[in-house]
């Protein structure tokens, strides 16, 4: 039983709090500036025009970042350097990073040199065609309409591609190594190089006759390659040089390959389905917005917690499926997903009964209007509604990486990237439900879907898995979160409706983080008296962390 496990899976699971602490504090911090990002560009860039316009553009690379560098990349990286690690030795690793490293170079540069090419077609295939309209020339400069203007910054931020896949493979290195506070802070450099350069080029690019959105653009290519420059020192310090090995037939890159190549569509469901959703979701002017925006208040937890437990998760699996030690491995397994149910799912419901005041505080103002801030409220709702989904798939997914088995996470993402597209065209086509939110719940759907497939697989592979600390654990995490969102959601109707309206910017601030701050205390006296072990080691490294 895992309840029953002694000293080594205490103390693994001590470690994997620890460390989720240090890279959600790091990750926090990214976040925030990733949110004030986003406020930014909601600020200066009308949703209906070049707001819309930078969101497509930077999805294209973006989507690209996830599929190769912060998603499968490092993954099938972390998994098999530390096999080589282990049944090689550290020089081989080490060869291995700098293999990998060049390769990537070599295929992205190609991939970033086609895809500048090809940016007319790339847009014209994911834009409806009510996505374009033709622009007042007067502001817009030499850009006729506005997907002249998306292929401009397209090109523009291409090579963010690049950047941030070096990026990726430095943060697979380091947490390998067990480094993971850095890597987690890098992302910060990029977030806040586009909030200072998007910022200072909407006043400076127009006095060379380029279009504000410009400073944006160039602003994520800088803070494409700061991610990556941030963490050079640190890879130093453990012991990596550079050499100039390229070798795409050794055997262990052959290793890294095989894990990357058919996982390019197996591992990436939530990517998959942005792509696929980005054809539907252009049927409006707003809806791109829109969706970007709640989807960046909605990864602030999934950034924080969810990707933090599975970050730090994954090192310890690989481990322990390297080293055959099942029962070890079943602990872990258990244990993040506890984990992570104990902060997402009072996460989700809080997202639900706040999501339009907080749309509101952050977003409104500007170029972006009530209508902005109902519609990003409503898809946030939908959105909140899917952290768990979206959280377990990661953690999920790295159980079946840790032993090499890509196999099952290839077949039910293909299903549901398949699902996903049935739904949406069902949805938005058949004019049943002729809303963005039809769009994100397909997603939320299937990724759903796709994490109790998983979480069935894996059972199936490596026996028990936890499932009698599980369930007894989420029943009670699911109670805490229901008396906390009523009692959310009875405290902003007070201070909202009865006392402070929605004005001012301070009233807007004290109707979002009073009824936050009191369904905070709420859910700590309601885990206290439920007895949720996992809150409790939370909370013990949050202490020492202080007392140190």
């Amino acid at each position: 039983m895992v309840e029953n496990e002694k000293h080594p899976a205490d103390q693994q699971n001590h470690e994997v709090t620890r460390a989720a602490g240090i890279v959600s504090l790091a990750v926090m911090s990214s976040r925030i500036l990733g949110l004030i990002r986003e406020m930014t560009i909601f600020n200066y860039f009308p949703t209906k025009i070049s707001g819309s316009a930078f969101y497509l553009a930077f999805r294209i690379p973006n989507f690209l970042r996830d599929m190769f560098g912060e998603g499968i990349l490092s993954k099938a990286f972390i998994t098999t350097f530390l096999a080589t690690e282990a049944e090689d030795g550290e020089e081989a690793a080490w060869n291995l990073t700098n293999r990998i490293f060049n390769l990537t170079l070599v295929v992205l540069i190609g991939i970033t040199i086609v895809g500048i090419f090809f940016a007319p077609t790339i847009v014209d295939i994911l834009a409806r065609e009510n996505f374009d309209e033709s622009l007042d020339m007067s502001k817009h400069y030499q850009f006729e309409t506005k997907i002249d203007l998306t292929v401009y910054l397209t090109r523009i931020m291409f090579p963010f591609l690049l950047f941030v896949s070096m990026a990726a493979i430095a943060m697979g290195l380091l947490n390998s190594k067990g480094k993971f506070g850095v890597p987690a802070l890098a992302s910060s450099f990029f977030n806040l190089s586009s909030v200072l350069i998007g910022i200072s080029g909407f006043y400076l690019f127009p006095k060379f006759d380029m279009h504000p959105t410009t400073g944006m653009a160039v602003g994520v290519i800088v803070g494409g390659f700061l991610q990556f420059l941030i963490q050079a020192p640190s890879m130093y310090k453990i012991g990596y040089r550079y050499k100039f090995l390229l070798n795409y037939r050794d055997e262990r890159v052959i290793q890294v390959l095989k894990l990357m190549g058919p996982a390019i569509l197996g591992v990436a469901a939530v990517q998959i389905n942005q792509l696929t959703n980005t054809w539907f979701i252009t049927s409006e002017d707003e809806w791109l917005p829109w969706i970007q925006g709640a989807y960046r208040i909605m990864h602030l937890p999934l950034g924080i917690f969810g990707v933090a437990i599975s970050t730090v998760a994954l090192p310890q699996l690989a481990k322990h499926a390297n080293a055959g030690e099942t029962e070890l491995f079943r602990n872990s397994l258990s244990y993040a997903l506890r984990l992570m149910l104990t902060v997402i799912i009072p996460a989700s419901i809080g997202l639900m009964v706040m999501s339009q005041p907080i749309c509101r505080l952050l977003y409104e103002r500007g170029a972006f209007i009530e209508t902005d801030t109902i519609g990003t409220g409503g898809v946030l709702f939908v959105y909140a509604f899917g952290l768990c989904g979206f959280s377990a798939l990661k953690i999920l997914t790295d159980g079946f990486y840790a032993y090499k088995d890509i196999r099952a996470p290839v077949i039910v993402s293909l299903c549901g990237v398949l699902l996903n597209i049935i739904l949406n065209y069902f949805f938005i086509f058949s004019d049943l439900y002729f809303d963005p939110r039809a769009v994100v719940f397909s997603t939320v759907l299937t990724v759903t879907l796709n994490s109790a497939v998983l979480l069935f697989l894996l059972r199936q592979k490596i026996g028990r898995i936890g499932m009698k600390s599980i369930i007894p654990s989420a029943l009670k995490i699911i109670l805490a979160s229901v008396v906390m969102g009523f009692v959310c959601w009875i405290t902003h109707g007070v201070i909202e409706i009865d006392w402070l309206g929605t004005d001012g910017f301070i009233e807007r601030i004290v109707g979002v983080f009073v009824p936050i701050g009191i369904s905070i205390v709420t859910l700590s006296g309601m885990y206290k008296i439920l007895k949720v072990e996992e809150f409790d080691d939370i909370l013990n490294i949050f202490k020492k962390k202080l007392h140190n």
